[in-house]
């Protein structure tokens, strides 16, 4: 498909005075003469629906301004890097949006608005405070990143509310806030053009056939910012906008702005409460916007297996507390990390005590998990993993691999950095989940070496 879609988080720039991060702000004028005030106890005609969904929004939008440093593509580069050991770089901004959905000061954003970042500025769109910004997590596939904002201890934050994931109408009154053009906190109105048309493949990109469709106008620099209803509750992250007829005949189309649905939003954000313990094993997951936090999905050995949640069961508390978000319970994990946690729990009318006691993931996670799930020997280089062995019979047999093979990429991301955090990775599939490997092979053909590159698809077991 030839279709032209623009991607909006704000054009590179080398020219916007390097080492800065810049905002652009819209001023406007007073107007010349007063406004007569609304006679006291009459309700203001122009706060309708509209506005009052901005008035509960605005405070969670936020202008997001990145640093990047990128190697400079010059033929002089490699002399540069051969001779002087040192590389040539270039510094620009790029500007988005974002929105607060937690009060800790959790963000969500477009993981292509901070890809590259070296340095991460955060406005709100009400022009009132600059924050600088965490990458907590991010998932390529669906374009969406969360960053936590750096602000005071305990400094509280205006969260959105999330839309339940299939509450959609076709045709209803939707708002699209950012930072178009870098000009801050902006809203522009349309409907809701056409709901999400099909789920997209496990591990493949979202593409415009897994998104919601509107027309209100999206802009560049509105990418990650909330596409929201008349609620004012967050229905989809603003995402790109089609610039041509996807037909092919090169004619200009206005009027299709594209969100990444709230329930593909919660599905990537469905294991972040484990990025929150990296270094631990914890085995379980919960549905982002349920409350109660719902139990999703376990793993049979894993700690939360083995103290007895199961998939359906409701987390009342975490060590003493009612976790108030997905973000919270994570938290909530990691700080009890090094003990005994005890989760109150509530199946069917019964609530019960557990007690979990998470495992360093380095005492579990080995070079034999790896084996168990796939069947590979896996040596860690720079580039990546290279393979040593494959078991006959094994998933990775019967994918095709074989000695020598360099593993590049894993579901589209670079490899973990270790076996350790790989087997983790694998463990936190969900079974039949297929797990992605990019590869490149080497062989000398003649005086040459020739470089074979393809991915497989491979089901862990």
């Amino acid at each position: 498909m030839n279709t032209s879609m623009t991607m909006f988080s704000g054009k590179p720039n080398s020219n916007r005075c390097p080492g800065r991060l810049l905002f652009g702000w819209l001023l406007l004028a007073a107007p010349a003469t007063p406004v007569p005030a609304v006679e006291s106890g009459v309700a203001d005609i122009r706060r309708d629906a509209t506005v009052i969904a901005v008035e509960q929004v605005m405070p969670s939008v936020v202008n997001i301004a990145i640093r990047s440093v990128v190697p400079v593509r010059d033929p002089m580069e490699r002399a540069y890097r051969e001779f002087w050991h040192q590389k040539l770089f270039n510094e620009y901004t790029s500007l988005g949006s974002g929105v607060v959905i937690d009060e800790a000061g959790y963000l969500l954003t477009n993981e292509h608005v901070v890809r590259g970042a070296n340095q991460i500025a955060v406005r709100f769109g009400t022009g009132t405070n600059d924050y600088s910004a965490t990458l907590v997590a991010v998932n390529r596939n669906m374009d969406v990143a969360l960053l936590k904002l750096n602000g005071r201890p305990g400094e509280k934050f205006h969260a959105i509310r999330l839309a339940r994931e299939d509450d959609l109408l076709l045709g209803e009154t939707v708002l699209a806030l950012g930072n178009p053009f870098g000009l801050g906190g902006s809203v522009t109105r349309g409907i809701l053009s056409s709901k999400s048309r099909r789920m997209p493949k496990e591990g493949a990109p979202l593409n415009i056939p897994n998104w919601l469709q509107t027309d209100a106008p999206i802009n560049p620099g509105n990418s990650g910012g909330p596409l929201v209803n008349l609620r004012g509750e967050l229905i989809g992250i603003n995402v790109a906008v089609l610039n041509e007829d996807p037909s092919g005949s090169g004619q200009p189309v206005q009027g299709i702005g594209f969100a990444i649905p709230i329930r593909l939003v919660e599905e990537a954000l469905s294991d972040i409460p484990t990025e929150f313990v990296r270094s631990y094993w914890f085995g379980a997951r919960v549905k982002v916007g349920s409350y109660p936090l719902m139990i999703t999905t376990v793993q049979p050995e894993s700690p939360a297996g083995r103290a007895g949640l199961r998939i359906g069961d409701a987390v009342l508390q975490v060590g003493g507390r009612p976790p108030k978000s997905f973000i919270d319970f994570g938290e909530l994990l990691a700080t009890n990390a090094g003990s005994d946690i005890p989760i109150t729990l509530r199946r069917g009318d019964k609530v019960s005590d557990v007690t979990v006691r998470l495992v360093p993931a380095r005492s579990v996670f080995n070079d034999r998990m790896v084996r168990d799930k796939l069947g590979l020997s896996l040596e860690r280089t720079a580039d990546g993993f290279v393979i040593s062995d494959v078991e006959s019979g094994s998933p990775g047999a019967a994918a095709g691999l074989r000695g020598g093979m360099l593993i590049r990429a894993v579901d589209g991301d670079a490899p973990p950095a270790d076996s350790t955090a790989l087997a983790k990775l694998i463990y936190a599939k969900r079974s039949g989940e297929p797990l992605r490997l990019d590869l490149a092979l080497v062989e000398r053909v003649g005086d040459f070496n020739v470089v074979h590159q393809g991915a497989v698809e491979l089901i862990p077991r």
